[in-house]
């Protein structure tokens, strides 16, 4: 996959490094809203990433000043005499754009710089890991703007933060900054502001540097918030666990750290 892609509106794939693609959605303008030609370049560059065996990880982050400030309103709100069947045909296929980030197997992490509203919000629950730099403010205040939630907020934000912190933050609208969005488990870290796509670039470095058949066994084993029970877990492990014993890279992980040096893991 090249570094960048021409074909991409408001979006911009680089690969900062090796295993590593760095999606920024780049708008700032209109801080970084899903247009319709940033929607379709998020779909074309997810749709490469799933078909390279190369990527171990990926990061979103947004240019400018602001995460993702969600959906385009003006898009939204544009059709004002449409009826329910019409409006539900525009919104699912938008939805099932931008959470095509969930079928990826390789680990994601939303890099959140700034504002992360509504569906811009939707789209860092839908990464594995959320960080976020000082000063960020994270909120999902549909019913404040006459709507209900999208995006499957209704779902992702619960799974993240427990359905009494979901029910506090979908009915108030409130909008909180990153230190309490840390205390809610919305964010795993917040990061100073000055360095923080540099760690969160070297955090996704480290994890491209794990084993990936372990690594996208594990993503496969936690999605949907993990095994219903202790059972559906070990049964789970006993079948994944024994494919990664399979693997030469398991034979590599533990003569590197017999001999304390970093393992070179190719995925085999």
């Amino acid at each position: 996959m090249p570094a960048k892609s021409p074909d991409l509106t408001h979006l911009r794939l680089e690969r900062p490094s090796e295993g590593v693609v760095l999606l920024t959605l780049d708008n700032p303008a209109m801080r970084n809203a899903m247009s319709e030609q940033m929607t379709s370049s998020w779909v074309a560059a997810t749709d490469a990433i799933a078909a390279d065996p190369s990527v171990r990880a990926v990061v979103v982050t947004g240019e400018g000043s602001a995460f993702c400030s969600g959906g385009d309103t003006s898009w939204i709100a544009s059709e004002p005499d449409a009826g329910v069947d019409r409006l539900r045909s525009r919104m699912l296929p938008f939805y099932r754009s931008w959470l095509s980030i969930r079928r990826l197997e390789v680990p994601t992490i939303a890099a959140v710089n700034g504002h992360a509203i509504g569906a811009g919000l939707c789209l860092a629950l839908a990464c594995d890991i959320r960080y976020a730099a000082e000063g960020a403010k994270l909120g999902v205040p549909f019913t404040k703007l006459g709507m209900h939630a999208g995006m499957a907020a209704t779902r992702l934000l619960p799974d993240v933060v427990g359905a009494a912190h979901a029910r506090d933050l979908l009915l108030t609208g409130r909008v909180v900054e990153a230190d309490e969005a840390l205390r809610l488990g919305l964010v795993s870290r917040v990061v100073d502001r000055a360095t923080f796509l540099d760690d969160v670039l070297e955090t996704a470095a480290g994890i491209a540097a794990t084993a990936p058949i372990a690594s996208r066994l594990t993503k496969v084993a936690l999605a949907g918030g993990g095994p219903a029970d202790v059972e559906s877990a070990l049964q789970w492990e006993a079948l994944a666990q024994p494919v990664t014993l399979a693997t030469a890279d398991l034979q590599e992980g533990i003569a590197a750290a017999r001999e304390k040096r970093a393992p070179e893991f190719r995925g085999r």
